[in-house]
Order: C-alpha cells, then sequence, then structure tokens
C-alpha cells in the first residue's frame, strides 16, 4: 500500500511539473473584484510550436502565421452549487481592449498574449477569471488521439479543404486532425457561429468520454491522456493539475452551454466586420454569473 501511494504521488507530481506554466493573471490597476464561484478561460491558439513542416500538413494547419492567434475563447462558471455553465465568446466581439482602444476580442490575445485578453475578458464581462488554460493546434489532436478518438453526430455533410476535413453527415468517431479540423471549420451555413456550437458540443462529448470509467480505469488509456494533455496546456502560474481534473469533472455533463447575446454585426475601419453584443441583455447575462446565479432561460442562445 505505502509503495502505491508513494507510486501515485511521484505520478501526481510529475504530471503536475510537465505543465507549461505562464504569468497569466497578472494584477492590475482597477481589477474586477473577486466573484463568487470559480471562472475559467479556456484558450484555443494557433501555435503550431513543435510541429514539423509534415506534422502541419498532416493537420491542415496552413503553415505560420506569425504572432499567436486565438479563434476559440471559451469562459467556464463553475457555480459553488448547480450547474456548471460554458460560454462562447465570439472572437469577432468588438470590445475595449485596454491601451488600444475598441477591436476584435482576440486582437487582445494578439496585442499583448494571455494578461491582455483575460483583462480584456475581465472588464467586458465582470467576471474575475480564477484560472487560465491554453492549448495549441498539436496538443489538442493529442488529447483526442489519447483517448482514442470522440464521437460526433453531424446534421449535414462538411467538406472543408482549408481546414483538412470531408466528413460526412451523421455520426461518427473523428480523430485527432479531423477533431481539429472540425473545430476550426467555417465552412457551414452559420460559419462562425455554427464553430461556436461545433466547440461545444466537442468539448462535452471529450470531457464525457476523459471522465468515462473506460478511461479512467484503463491505466493504458488514462496516463497517455493526463501526461498528453499537461504537457500541451499552458496555464496560469497558480494552476495545478488537481484544478484541471476538477474543471473536467465539472464539465462532465449536465451543464448549460451558450453564447453571449448578439446585436448583429457591423463593418469598422481598422476592425473590419465585428460582432456587436446585445449590451442589456449582455449585461443581465453576466450579472447572473457574477452574482453565482444560473442565467435566465430567455437569455441562453446556442446559435
Amino acid at each position: 500500500m505505502l509503495v502505491l501511494l508513494l507510486a501515485l504521488a511521484g505520478a501526481v507530481y510529475y504530471v503536475d511539473s510537465s505543465l507549461n506554466r505562464i504569468d497569466a493573471l497578472p494584477d492590475y490597476a482597477g481589477r474586477v473584484a473577486d466573484t463568487p464561484g470559480t471562472n475559467w478561460l479556456i484558450v484555443g491558439s494557433d501555435s503550431r510550436e513543435g510541429l514539423t513542416p509534415e506534422q502541419e500538413q498532416a493537420l491542415a494547419t496552413g503553415g505560420d502565421t506569425g504572432p499567436k492567434r486565438t479563434d476559440t475563447v471559451i469562459l467556464v462558471h463553475v457555480p459553488k452549487s448547480g450547474k456548471t455553465t460554458m460560454v462562447s465568446i465570439p472572437r469577432d466581439s468588438y470590445v475595449p481592449i485596454p491601451g488600444y482602444g475598441s477591436d476584435k476580442i482576440n486582437a487582445a490575445f494578439a496585442f499583448g498574449g494571455a494578461p491582455l485578453l483575460v483583462q480584456t475578458v475581465e472588464e467586458a464581462t465582470g467576471l474575475r477569471i480564477d484560472h487560465y488554460a491554453e492549448i495549441g493546434f498539436s496538443g489538442f489532436a493529442g488529447i483526442v488521439d489519447a483517448v482514442g478518438g470522440v464521437n460526433v453526430c453531424l446534421t449535414q455533410a462538411i467538406d472543408d479543404p482549408l481546414a483538412g476535413i470531408n466528413l460526412p453527415a451523421g455520426c461518427q468517431d473523428l480523430k485527432g486532425s479531423d477533431a481539429l479540423g472540425f473545430v476550426r471549420t467555417r465552412a457551414t451555413a452559420l460559419a462562425d457561429l455554427d464553430r461556436m456550437n461545433n466547440q461545444r458540443q466537442f468539448m462535452s462529448a471529450l470531457l464525457s468520454k476523459a471522465t468515462s470509467p473506460s478511461t479512467f480505469l484503463n491505466p493504458f488509456r488514462l496516463w497517455p491522456l493526463v501526461s498528453d494533455t499537461a504537457k500541451s496546456l499552458q496555464v496560469d502560474e497558480g494552476d495545478h493539475i488537481w484544478n484541471l481534473a476538477s474543471l473536467a469533472w465539472a464539465l462532465r455533463g449536465g451543464m448549460t452551454t451558450t453564447t453571449v447575446p448578439v446585436a448583429g454585426f457591423e463593418d469598422v475601419d481598422g476592425s473590419g466586420n465585428v460582432l456587436l453584443w446585445d449590451k442589456a441583455r449582455a449585461s443581465q447575462f453576466f450579472d447572473a454569473l457574477a452574482n453565482d446565479q444560473q442565467i435566465p432561460q430567455d437569455l441562453i442562445t446556442t446559435g
């Protein structure tokens, strides 16, 4: 028993020390005060770090595009009690970016990396971010392969050469490269709005499989999943593997998935076509989360 306990402690220490840590949540003047519940900011970046040209081709990444950008910004609110809420924040959301005026929210990531993106999200939502996690292309594909693929059901076929996918309609298991293409594609009727729906659907399915008995009772599947996840993520300096395990458990099913209430689109000089939040509804939306309450049903949107 002692040997097993020591082995477990050693494994936890090894995995925790494998996490890539950055100072994603620095304090700044006038920072939003702590809000009840636990808030995660989850970011998918287009980082190609560590990929060979052959791997870039296999994942259809499109090659190096300069500074890292993000097409995926997800806010997860884990309440003290009740259902977890997963909120997609559209990448083209037109919001104030400290020091840069107003621009698309993903520009904050390009201008100042994780710290500026976190500050932008906090000031736009009124929510204090407690934890941060960021994953690049290869890391995402590796996690999907580590659990043996993820099953998704498509109402329509998706053919997108830019994302490297040609998926038929119906239910199917997606391995790493196809899964990456699925959460990146905009080759659908509603483009970015469909992409956000796909991302939430896929993350829910991935977390459900990752926390299922078929995974966590199988050491040959659990260990690659845990070790690959740790090596693939960038987290805040104060985050640990047990925080990630708690997040995975909170997202395993029965959560509320939604996007920010949207008012429409507008062309803005210097920013192009941007997405505008419905200010009144968005204020009520985030006020509910800031008070650790469930979002009113009439404010929940999935498209």
